[in-house]
């Protein structure tokens, strides 16, 4: 796990790569590197956290035997055993026990066709020499960052977006991000708040010729939704043998790891499992308050005595998050709705001493945890409504009511995501931001999203939807800077490649169950699986934040300021909605 940037076509490379680089040195803390070549116009930058092979054969930028490929790398890939195998029995070797080595001899060996073979979180660049062209690769989940811009005759590209800013402190910002903000809580791909700055898009591939600055992106990995699975059976059995084998893999590590603990179904699974692989070794975390009805404590008690973890608890207060906010924002590389809870678990785990982190993020999108998958009878009523009166929902005085109004977009799959998860209305936005509805609109509806034509269930649609949406936009997105701003990695188990592919290849009449949610999850590990943890109620992951934010107030007052600081005080909108609206009028 690290931080990696690139600017190509500048003359003046050392002292701005330097700084386009160690914007994020946070990111990685254990080494740094770079790469210059003059005479190209090519400076590539590395900030390293050590997690597999911690010497410096590791160092990065990493160079084939030849010096005819250079690689700077960001994440794991957790089947890089396998590949060094194959490698190896083709004649390649090896120096380092590194899996960035493995990247660097894959390409050499397959080309551009070697990233569909990886299976792991990555952002990567492989500058080939002889061909004079950059390869820009980010994983089939988006699970890493990668944004790159095509700016004043030069290509940068980098891992956070601060680091764009703090290389030219004028870069032009864009003036459009707080409309989808607004709509969404996060910004979703492609926007950014700078101008010319945007996002790979998951599972691509950026080809870039050094010599003009051209460039073509293409698709290395796609899912497809292939139903080959249509025994409840089978589903479970294969559920099961996936989640194992992945969670193995991300064990991978040779600096210390644990596993967040939360007391839901998707972390006291993948604490259960670990079991099994570390042992006597098995770390996790955790934390709780003084208000107990935020408190999970109880459920995380039962998994720590079931596998004798060694768990550390932190408690978090009004105060503690008072004090932590200006360091919350600073960790901010986007503005988001959701990021502070990742910012607290991400800081005990380093206290802790831990380098590496299991999620259980991506179970709910996949597998049906979320009240959205449930909601499908409803939205496909509310559609047959005529579009005026599903508009005119924006004049109801109840805030989720007025989602309804996202609906008037009947054909428009986006739509529906909002009516599910939307923070401001268009009509609301407008008056925020002074300016039109049909703006608005226009705004929102450039985003991209894969295609979803062929999707028939109506659950499965809800799927897509949150994991193209809310876990691409706003869960792997905190998750990642906020971690990074401790210099801790998180991996996400149920994003594995194979598991993910499984999920794809399972008919949705028996992945989603409207009595159980997740059952598949629950059916795979029954006899592991505590009967109290999979039948209590769902309660995400979520702080006292109702009553800690009430104190809040970042911007300037103004009218939408003292009426959402009003509503919050009387319960009457969600914290996020008055935090949102504090981050545009900073």
């Amino acid at each position: 796990m690290c931080r990696i940037a690139g600017i190509i076509g500048a003359h003046q490379q050392q002292n701005n790569i330097e700084i386009f680089r160690d914007a994020m040195s946070h990111g990685g803390p254990d080494d740094r590197g770079l790469f210059i070549d003059a005479a190209n116009h090519i400076a590539l930058g590395h900030r390293r956290l050590s997690l597999i092979d911690l010497s410096e054969a590791g160092h990065q930028p990493m160079f084939d035997d030849e010096q005819q490929i250079v690689l700077v790398f960001n994440g794991e890939i957790y089947n890089f055993h396998t590949l060094k195998s194959q490698l190896q029995q083709k004649g390649y070797t090896f120096r380092s026990h590194s899996d960035s080595e493995v990247i660097i001899y894959a390409y050499k060996h397959w080309g551009a066709d070697c990233f569909r073979l990886f299976n792991g979180m990555f952002a990567l660049a492989l500058y080939d020499v002889a061909n004079k062209k950059i390869m820009l690769a980010r994983d089939h989940a988006g699970i890493k960052p990668l944004y790159f811009a095509l700016y004043k005759q030069q290509f940068f590209f980098a891992s956070e977006i601060r680091a764009f800013k703090t290389l030219n402190p004028d870069w032009p910002v864009n003036e459009q991000w707080k409309i989808p903000f607004l709509a969404f809580g996060h910004l979703p791909e492609p926007f950014t708040t700078l101008q010319h700055v945007q996002p790979l898009a998951k599972g691509n591939v950026l080809e870039l010729n050094v010599k003009d600055l051209s460039y073509k992106i293409n698709p290395f990995q796609q899912f497809q939704y292939k139903y080959a699975i249509a025994d409840e059976g089978e589903a479970v059995l294969q559920v099961r043998q996936k989640l194992k084998a992945a969670v193995q893999r991300h064990l991978i590590s040779d600096a210390p790891i644990g596993l967040f603990l939360s007391g839901g179904i998707d972390s006291s699974l993948l604490t259960i499992i670990a079991k099994n692989f570390v042992g006597e070794q098995l770390k996790t975390l955790s934390i709780v308050f003084e208000d107990e009805k935020f408190s999970e404590k109880m459920y995380q008690d039962i998994i720590i005595q079931q596998t004798k973890a060694h768990h550390e608890s932190f408690v978090v207060t009004g105060k503690i998050f008072e004090d932590s906010l200006q360091d919350i924002l600073n960790a901010m590389d986007q503005p988001s709705t959701d990021g502070i809870n990742s910012y607290f678990i991400s800081k005990y785990a380093k206290e802790y001493g831990l380098k590496a982190v299991l999620s259980g993020l991506g179970a709910d999108e996949l597998f049906g945890g979320y009240p959205s998958f449930y909601k499908t009878d409803l939205v496909k009523q509310l559609k047959q409504l005529p579009a005026f009166i599903l508009k005119n929902a924006s004049l109801l005085p109840n805030d989720k009511l007025k989602r309804i109004s996202f609906l008037q977009q009947k054909e428009n799959i986006v739509a529906q995501y909002l009516f599910n998860r939307g923070f401001f209305t268009p009509k609301q936005i407008s008056k925020m931001l002074y300016c039109s509805e049909d703006e608005v609109w226009r705004i929102l509806l450039k985003m991209y999203l894969p295609d979803a034509n062929d999707l028939y269930d109506e659950q499965e649609k809800v799927s897509f939807l949150e994991t193209n949406l809310y876990m691409q936009n706003q869960l792997l997105k905190d998750t990642d800077y906020m971690s990074m701003w401790h210099s801790v990695e998180v991996r996400v188990p149920f994003l594995d490649k194979e598991l993910m592919q499984l999920a794809y290849s399972i008919h949705p009449g028996i992945k989603f169950n409207q009595q159980q949610k997740k059952h598949l999850l629950i059916k795979a590990f029954k006899d592991e699986l505590p009967e109290a943890i999979w039948k209590r109620p769902k309660q995400g992951f979520t702080f006292p934040f109702e009553k800690w934010m009430y104190k809040i107030q970042l911007g300037r007052p103004d009218t939408f300021n003292d009426q959402l600081r009003l509503k919050l005080k009387e319960g009457k909108i969600h914290w996020s909605k008055y935090w949102a609206y504090q981050l545009v009028n900073r």
